[in-house]
């Protein structure tokens, strides 16, 4: 596993498990003491070596940390205010300390947090851009990425949302089902905005981070395991990640570069993940809700189940898509439409579907739009278009690995 991706797994659960401790109104402090622990391992392990188990390491040394923290403070009062009288005393403080840095209590300080990142003051951009920085680490411009917005308002969301946070008093407990319910939308959203960033996000790190998708997968594993959030909606967006997880083996070639859906070798395809993708699919509709996630697994699906590219059933993902803006206008949705549209109908049909997208501002900032019409324009064999396209969204790249990808397909045209 890469360095900086495990390093950016690890601290999401160190710092739930220090806020769990010092309290929200400490977050930052729990941050910082975090940031040691990850100091301390770049400095030392390129001497000593990577120890055997990682995580424990890392937990030791925060574990440490924390205890002298603790320790140089005489009031326990300026920590959690439910553990103060654990804190106080020399005896009860360090296995106070131990027993929250236990896998059980790492996991309910996880699932606390992601609650208390979506405090009802926020709106759902703060909510989503509070998890994504706190609980998984990610940079402010991996957050504007994510959101679709610019860096500047994404930095301004993170801030307020921290200090939201700081404030809020204590950890979200998850005891009233209807503040659970009410805060869970939000929980969802971050989750599935997570894993798409490690899917197709714009990190110049890495044309796709599994780690990432992998943390999505695990978060909303143990986010069903609560029985208040193992709703039809969360097992709906567990099953779109498993159907999406399940073509990371070919979604990059041996260089790392992004290989296009309908080039996949199909045959690399995790049957297993697969086959567990339709079963939560098959038990999120027991229900009378339809969710986006529910369309959008359903959309998974085909595509999983389609033996070829050329085999698609773009007409029931059209359809699809339909229900999909219905219940979730985006211009993402929108986008996917008007390119499953060109496949059902033909280019003309695409692209007049795509022209309905122009000026859509939140396309505007990424590769996408230009991308699906210079595929559309060069299945009409206009190749001079496709490749002024082509060279639009090159232009937009948000990487390294998406500028290569555009390249090789402009060297890739037919003269």
């Amino acid at each position: 596993m890469e360095r900086d991706l495990f390093f950016r797994r690890e601290a999401g659960r160190l710092v739930s498990a220090l806020t769990r401790i010092f309290g929200v109104h400490n977050v930052a402090l729990a941050e910082d003491v975090v940031q040691d622990a990850l100091c301390r391992a770049v400095a030392e392990w390129p001497f000593s070596g990577v120890p055997e188990n990682p995580s424990a390491w890392l937990m030791k040394v925060a574990k440490n940390r924390a205890l002298d923290v603790l320790r140089g403070r005489k009031n326990a009062d300026r920590f959690a205010p439910d553990l103060g009288y654990l804190l106080d005393s020399e005896w009860t403080l360090a296995p106070t300390v131990a027993d929250l840095f236990e896998p059980r209590a790492i996991r309910d300080g996880e699932l606390r947090m992601m609650f208390s990142c979506c405090d009802p003051r926020l709106s759902e951009d703060g909510r989503v851009a509070l998890i994504l920085s706190v609980l998984s680490a990610m940079s402010v411009r991996e957050v504007a990425g994510a959101l679709l917005l610019s860096e500047a308002a994404a930095e301004k969301k993170i801030s307020r949302a921290k200090e939201v946070l700081r404030t809020s008093g204590t950890l979200f407990a998850l005891h009233d089902p209807r503040e659970v319910e009410a805060r869970l939308p939000s929980v969802q959203r971050a989750l599935y905005l997570l894993f798409n960033e490690g899917y197709h996000g714009a990190s110049p790190v890495a044309a796709v981070r599994e780690t990432l998708c992998q943390e999505a997968l695990y978060l909303t594993q143990n986010l069903l395991q609560h029985p208040q959030a193992a709703v039809a909606t969360t097992r709906a967006l567990l099953a779109l990640m498993c159907l999406t997880a399940a073509r990371l083996p070919s979604r990059t070639d041996s260089e790392g570069d992004l290989i296009p859906l309908r080039e996949q070798d199909r045959s690399l395809w995790d049957r297993a993940l697969i086959e567990e993708g339709m079963r939560l699919l098959d038990e999120s509709a027991t229900g009378s809700e339809l969710s986006e996630y529910h369309l959008e697994a359903a959309i998974a699906a085909a595509h999983a189940h389609a033996p070829s590219a050329h085999e698609t059933p773009w007409a029931e993902i059209v359809g699809l898509y339909d229900l999909l803006l219905r219940t979730r206008p985006s211009p993402v949705a929108a986008l996917g439409r008007a390119i499953a549209i060109g496949q059902r109908d033909g280019v003309d049909a695409g692209l007049e579907a795509l022209a309905d997208l122009e000026g859509e501002a939140r396309l505007e900032r990424a590769p996408f739009f230009s991308a699906a019409m210079a595929d559309l324009e060069l299945q009409a064999g206009r190749v001079a278009d496709a490749k002024a396209h082509l060279e639009e969204a090159k232009a937009l790249s948000r990487s390294p690995s998406e500028r290569r990808f555009f390249e090789h397909r402009l060297l890739s045209l037919p003269r």
